[in-house]
């Protein structure tokens, strides 16, 4: 028996993740804030257990998250999101054109915003020359500017409502306090992430994503 085996209930959304990982925590907060059943299946990044063929079988890329539902395996954060929306339906836009839209942000924040993660990951898990985050943070910086912008007289990135692209934004850029970036910095993200933080079923990373294997079956 392997150590991810695959669900027993097809029907289940089966979401394999990491405590630490702001790729983790973007199709967990989806989950959240969409009020769905779901099983979590913790992967240990500090202890490779993403590079065991175990794991290697559900993710050929050692890497989190991985989603399993309905005899289909989805990985990357934003490919997840897509198929979450489609699935379920919940965080899309309102047209087609929205929809569209919502998944360029997604493609967008990939090269953009994932900076702001590279300066997190290189200030917290590794060290490295100086000259390395001097590289990064201008770019970090740019990005977050250019959502601050977006959102100026606008409460969601797209359309009137909250879609995949505010939530893979945000997800992405939830741990920018532990890359050095201070938040208020960016007043209109400031009221963006209010405005998420008071959604029901909005939790911040470490209150959602758990340590070990979870059954979220709301009520």
């Amino acid at each position: 028996m392997t150590a991810f085996p695959a669900p027993e209930d097809p029907e289940r959304l089966t979401l394999y993740g990491s405590f630490t990982s702001s790729s983790s925590y973007k199709p967990m907060l989806y989950l959240a804030l969409s009020g769905l059943p779901f099983s979590f299946r913790t992967v240990n990044l500090k202890n490779g257990v993403q590079k065991t063929p175990d794991y290697l079988a559900v993710n050929r890329y050692g890497q989190v998250p991985a989603l399993r539902h309905r005899g289909l395996t989805v990985v990357q954060s934003n490919v997840v999101l897509d198929y979450l929306a489609r699935a379920t339906g919940r965080f899309e836009g309102a047209t087609e054109q929205d929809r569209w839209h919502a998944r360029e942000w997604l493609s967008w924040e990939a090269d953009a915003i994932t900076n702001v993660a590279k300066v997190r990951h290189f200030n917290r898990f590794r060290t490295v020359d100086p000259a390395v985050l001097a590289y990064l943070t201008p770019p970090a910086e740019a990005a977050l500017t250019f959502v601050d912008r977006a959102l100026e007289g606008r409460q969601w990135l797209v359309g009137k409502t909250c879609t995949i692209a505010d939530l893979g934004c945000w997800g992405r850029m939830v741990f920018m306090a532990e890359g050095g970036f201070d938040i208020q910095r960016w007043p209109n993200i400031v009221a963006w992430r209010d405005r998420l933080t008071a959604m029901p079923g909005f939790a911040l990373p470490y209150d959602l994503i758990p340590k070990k294997d979870t059954e979220f079956d709301p009520v």
